[in-house]
């Protein structure tokens, strides 16, 4: 395989990873969050075991983002570590670390699914507090995982701008947003409440880079062996 066809490929990869994980883990919220009751544990138990198939999407959803997070660290890194070697590697393990997070957030699920079976089953007040604490245990871990994010996308959205993969507008956007999500979620888990509102400027980024990325880096400029921007 040529170099052109490999560096479109991998521009390719970066920008479907961007766009898919982010649409992974919106959906998979969402359908978590239908099932989830803020008041009261005994109905969310009630919730999974009556629709349990839509709760393994969830699951299944939420594991398939871990992975691609994992996935789009790499294909940053690939794509534009060579600015800077250090921040590159930081980055992909702080992503690395996010993923980790998410995936054990999903296993105290499996264990809240178990927990919901055996309620449905027996009826035992003992469960509802087991309950409690594996759902409180996933979304500590799911909201402290966007600390690491936070960090690993401050260096990764700097690599790109810098390797003028995005435009500087677009890398701004992620700089100055991407730290109201870290900021939001933990302190979430010290129990600081803050309005959601400032985490809304960034809920699209990562679909319109992905969008923006697979749409406009298409073709490469046969004399000066780089890419640009398709017209």
């Amino acid at each position: 395989m040529n170099t052109k066809e490999t560096k479109r490929r991998l521009f390719l990869l970066l920008g479907f990873t961007f766009f898919v994980q982010a649409s992974t883990s919106l959906v998979g919220g969402l359908l978590f969050g239908k099932l989830e009751s803020k008041t009261s544990i005994e109905t969310t138990l009630t919730n999974i075991s009556m629709h349990m198939q839509t709760f393994n999407v969830s699951v299944l959803l939420q594991f398939v983002t871990a992975i691609i997070i994992i996935m789009l660290g790499i294909a940053i890194y690939e794509t534009a570590g060579h600015i800077n070697k250090t921040v590159a590697k930081i980055g992909l393990l702080l992503y690395t670390f996010e993923a980790m997070l998410l995936a054990v957030g999903q296993i105290f699920l499996v264990g809240l699914m178990k927990v919901s079976e055996l309620y449905l089953a027996t009826g035992d007040a003992g469960l509802l507090n087991l309950g409690e604490v594996l759902l409180k245990s996933r979304h500590f871990s799911g909201e402290i995982a966007m600390l690491p994010f936070g960090i690993g996308a401050i260096c990764f959205y700097y690599l790109l701008m810098k390797a003028k993969i995005i435009p500087k507008w677009l890398a701004l956007w992620g700089l100055v947003t991407a730290p109201f999500i870290m900021v939001y979620f933990t302190l979430g888990t010290m129990g600081v409440a803050l309005p959601f509102a400032i985490c809304i400027p960034y809920v699209p980024y990562e679909f319109f880079t992905g969008a923006f990325i697979m749409i406009k880096y298409q073709k490469l400029d046969s004399s000066k062996q780089e890419w640009v921007l398709a017209s």
